[in-house]
């Protein structure tokens, strides 16, 4: 199974590494920032989701904050930094931002 992710190049990405990215994000950033992300990337969660454009700049905001983070895996991040501007686009755009 995977994901196309609007907004995104390249759009589609496999299940599995969208929830290993979710480890890691989630070892890098605070409770309160993973819980901004968590549905986006715990496979608990993963599903189809339209995302609003506020909320969407919200999660690139939180992204970015993981991708600075000395916890956040070097190769790890350079995937999270596709993921944040994917967000950041279809927040600039005041588009949703949508994962099917």
């Amino acid at each position: 199974m995977g994901f196309t992710i609007s907004h995104s190049e390249p759009a589609s990405r496999s299940a599995l590494t969208i929830e290993n990215l979710g480890r890691h994000l989630e070892d890098a950033l605070t409770a309160r920032d993973w819980r901004v992300v968590q549905r986006l990337f715990d496979s608990r969660y993963m599903h189809y989701t339209s995302i609003g454009p506020q909320a969407a700049g919200e999660i690139a905001a939180v992204l970015q904050r993981a991708i600075s983070s000395l916890r956040m895996p070097t190769d790890w991040a350079a995937l999270a930094t596709t993921f944040a501007r994917a967000a950041q686009r279809a927040a600039d755009a005041r588009e949703p931002w949508i994962w099917s």
